[in-house]
Parts: C-alpha cells; sequence; structure tokens
C-alpha cells in the first residue's frame, strides 16, 4: 500500500531507537542476584524487554501483574535499573544514520515509548536522542500504549494532525496504538518484538533494518 506523506516521524524507544536489553536485563539479573538464584540467560531475557518490568519479571520469575510478590520484584527491578540506565544501552546501528537523514529531509522525529519518565528523561541524553522533537513517556498520559493518547499527545505538541505521523516499533503493541491513533505504523523488526512475529501484526509496512526507513519516504 501506499503511504501517507508524512511531516514526523515517531519512534518507540526499547527496541526500535535504543538497545537497552542490556542494561534492563542486568537489572532483573541483580534482582535474582538479591535472592540468593542464579541469573536467568540473557537469552532468555532479551525478547521480553519491550514488555519492561512485566515481560522481565514474567521471564525470569514466571509472574505476572496481580500475583503475590510481583510489586516487590518490580520495585527492586526499578530500583536497580535507574541506578544503571546507560551501561550497555546503545542505539541501533544505522540509528543516528536515519535521524540525521530525517533533519537533512526536514522532517521531525519524537519519541513515544510505555517507559516512565523517571528513566526516558535521563536516558535519551545519556544514549544520544537529546534533540528529539517531543519525548513521550508511559506515564506521560494517563494511557500507556496500546492506547492511542500517547501518539496523539505526540502529535498536539507537534502541531501535526495523526495522518501526518508515522509510528515506527518493534511491539504489536506499537502497531496497534498507531492504528488506533490513526498513524501509518512501521514494523521495526530488528528489534525484540515479543512473542509474536512482526509480519502477523498487520503493519503498513515492515522493515528490517533502520535505514529501510527511507526507501519508504516519498
Amino acid at each position: 500500500m501506499s503511504l501517507p506523506i508524512p511531516r514526523v516521524i515517531l519512534f518507540d524507544l526499547d527496541g526500535t531507537l535504543a538497545d537497552t536489553a542490556p542494561d534492563l536485563a542486568a537489572a532483573m539479573n541483580r534482582v535474582r542476584k538479591d535472592r540468593g538464584l542464579e541469573e536467568t540467560p540473557y537469552e532468555q531475557l532479551r525478547p521480553h524487554t519491550s514488555a519492561g518490568a512485566r515481560g522481565l519479571i514474567g521471564a525470569a520469575f514466571g509472574l505476572k501483574p496481580g500475583d503475590l510478590g510481583f510489586n516487590e520484584l518490580r520495585d527492586g527491578f526499578l530500583d536497580h535499573y535507574a541506578a544503571a540506565l546507560a551501561v550497555n544501552s546503545t542505539l541501533f546501528d544505522g540509528i543516528p544514520a536515519l535521524l540525521r537523514d530525517l533533519r537533512e529531509r526536514n522532517l521531525g522525529w519524537g519519541v513515544v515509548t510505555n517507559k516512565a519518565a523517571r528513566f526516558t528523561d535521563p536516558l535519551v541524553r545519556l544514549i544520544g536522542l537529546g534533540d528529539a522533537d517531543c519525548v513521550i513517556s508511559g506515564d506521560t498520559t494517563a494511557h500507556p500504549k496500546p492506547h492511542p493518547e500517547p501518539l496523539l499527545e505526540a502529535a498536539r505538541r507537534l502541531n501535526v494532525a495523526p495522518h501526518e505521523c508515522w509510528y515506527v516499533g518493534d511491539d504489536l503493541r506499537d502497531i496497534q496504538a498507531g492504528q488506533a491513533a490513526g498513524m501509518a505504523t512501521i514494523a521495526a523488526a530488528w528489534g525484540y518484538c515479543g512473542a509474536t512475529e512482526p509480519g502477523s501484526w498487520a503493519a503498513d509496512a515492515l522493515i528490517d533494518t533502520p535505514i529501510q526507513l527511507l526507501a519508504l519516504l516519498p
């Protein structure tokens, strides 16, 4: 299908712009060490990092929100993560060049993530995303993704209509949020992607590398 001409490209953060899995997994394993447990293998944790504490606790402890002990594990994980946000987190290969190209094309770009602002705000500065035109965190609005409100808030702040935005993400809920907001959606297959195949998400486009996004632009 033909994508609408964008004025702004919005991106998810974890697993889309930045490979934050090493620091997120390390924080989760510090929680296990606190309890005298062996580390969960990184390869087992990595696919769940886009789902944040919920996904990582599920992978490391087999618990879900509402289960006994979940909140204590979550709080410990978040404290460990806050203390070491950007030790091994980096932008994915191709992201710096992509963002430079968007600027050269006079396109705006921003970040829309479910990560809480206490983590997002310092992280974007530490890993080289401080010049984003807007940063919407998971607690910026009343509802996180897959609700469309974070994306709609980004459009309002940038003074563009939702249909003038593309949203790029590596998780099904990113695509669901973008669709609900009336934005074109791009599935980032280089990311963590969770338990489902990106090709099944019904995104408007699927790309394997960041630079492939440029080929979609008019």
